[in-house]
């Protein structure tokens, strides 16, 4: 059974810096699309960034310049580095996965999500 597995979340004040952290297990194939959503109260989730297959990235521009996502290929993990937090960004974040070689997101496999507060 594949399992998806956020940490680096918590409370952080306004400008800081928090780093994510996914990782797969149970998985026997490789994960071409990887990516970060947030749901924030009331709210829709929301794609933040992804790497796709061809090591494309995509970001929400809200985050970009802020956020920057990275992965480690051999151990089907990504990271998100979020810097110059802001309130706004208080939010669930889920890590994505997809192992379709194409895929854009969201993918098939989702992880359970990890609260990220922006709070002085």
């Amino acid at each position: 059974q594949v399992q998806l597995v956020e940490s680096g979340g918590g409370l952080v004040q306004p400008g800081g810096s928090l780093r994510l952290s996914c990782a797969a297990s149970g998985s026997i194939f490789r994960f071409y699309f990887m990516g970060w959503y947030r749901q924030a109260p009331g709210k829709q989730r929301e794609l933040v960034a992804a790497v796709t297959g061809d090591g494309g990235t995509n970001y929400a521009d809200s985050v970009k310049g802020r956020f920057s996502i990275s992965r480690n290929n051999a151990y089907n993990t990504v990271y998100l580095q979020m810097n110059s937090l802001k309130p706004e960004d208080t939010a669930v974040y889920y890590c994505n996965a997809d192992s379709v070689s194409t895929s854009l997101g969201p993918g098939y496999y989702w992880g359970q999500g990890t609260q990220v507060t922006v709070s002085s």
